[in-house]
């Protein structure tokens, strides 16, 4: 048995390096191949249905789910995101011209600070005004800006956005037709026993369709709901802040509340009473409402985690991996968990 080591060894690094020279290869579009994937295992339930549907056609019945995955995603993002980019490139060009001035904005709440606000700032060592407000005001316009000038970066990349997109979706439509297979492969080749695996490869799909459904239906109801409420108060680039909500949103319990909460005290503070307290009531009751009843019955049911390591995963998982880490990072935190609880009872699966 001794001299089948070396080639063993041989073999295991040539595995090695191929596997990370393949990744390698595909890193450019990792984007792509990632949501290919996540849609693929979010969307495996409507792919059996439509094939028992075509009486066991998978090739018809991929078409078909890769035509629903376009009418119901596809297309209303791309919508979206192009209303985005004008919206953007408007509120980019107010910023830079003046009209939007958020100096203005500022001095408007600082006049209206009772002397206790005063007093705080000053223990805080935040008595120079002027200087704190040039702080808040230029950070405030460097956001703003960066925002815009990122949407219309973004709106000038559209052939790659093209290509990207034609990847995921071509790649999306083989992994709905031949998903069976590839998962039966990829789970023979993990080198762990039956037990192991099969409660690992449940967890992984379970939390990536829990995440996926249930973030992205939070997203968009709280993005709506506070587009909608900024449109009936007049506020500037409401569609901008819906989506800005939206993507806040995907932070459990803070979200939205970091835009429409700013915007309440703003109306509050410069005498526009009724829209503050609308706003703030409409921003607890109802957009507040839909966070809090709808994310742990999508979201915790099926993933089982604490609302803490949801909270935490996704904000470590956004900062690692960006927009991508809000499905990286809860599905690394499932998986950490099943991996241990498997290993601290390993004697069960050991006496079985």
């Amino acid at each position: 048995m001794k001299q089948y080591t070396l080639p063993q060894n041989s073999f295991l690094l040539l595995l090695t390096l191929v596997t990370i020279a393949f990744f390698w290869i595909l890193l450019p579009y990792s984007g792509a191949v990632f949501w290919g994937v996540v849609f693929a295992i979010v969307f495996a339930p409507l792919q059996s249905r439509l094939l028992r549907a075509t009486k066991g056609k998978p090739t018809v019945a991929a078409l078909l789910s890769l035509l629903v995955i376009l009418l119901m995603v596809i297309f209303p993002l791309t919508m979206i995101a192009a209303s985005l980019i004008d919206q953007a490139a408007a509120i980019y060009v107010q910023v830079g011209s003046g009209q939007v001035n958020f100096n203005a904005y500022f001095q408007r709440i600082v006049a209206v600070l009772p002397d206790w606000a005063t007093s705080l700032l000053e223990r805080f060592e935040l008595t120079n005004l002027a200087t704190l407000e040039a702080k808040i005001t230029d950070a405030a316009a460097e956001i703003s800006q960066s925002a815009a000038r990122y949407a219309v970066r973004w709106g000038s990349n559209t052939l790659d956005f093209v290509v990207s997109t034609t990847i995921m979706l071509y790649l999306l439509f083989f992994l709905l037709r031949d998903g069976r297979i590839v998962a039966a492969r990829i789970q023979r080749a993990v080198p762990l026993s039956v037990e192991y695996k099969g409660r690992l490869f449940q967890n992984f799909t379970t939390v990536i369709r829990a995440t996926v459904k249930g973030n992205v239906l939070v997203a968009m109801a709280q993005g709506a709901l506070g587009g909608l409420i900024f449109w009936i108060l007049d506020v500037p680039g409401a569609l901008l802040w819906g989506v800005v909500m939206a993507m806040l949103s995907l932070l459990p319990a803070v979200g939205a509340a970091l835009v429409w909460g700013p915007v309440a005290i703003y109306f509050l503070a410069t005498g526009a009473i009724w829209q503050g307290i609308v706003l703030a009531a409409y921003g607890v009751l109802v957009i507040g409402l839909v966070d809090n009843i709808l994310r742990p019955i999508l979201v915790g049911k099926d993933t089982k985690l604490p609302d803490y390591v949801i909270l935490l995963s996704t904000l470590g998982g956004m900062a690692l991996f960006g927009l991508n880490g809000f499905v990286i990072g809860p599905v690394i935190a499932a998986l950490f968990i099943s991996a241990w609880d498997l290993f601290a009872r390993a004697d069960e699966f050991h006496a079985d």
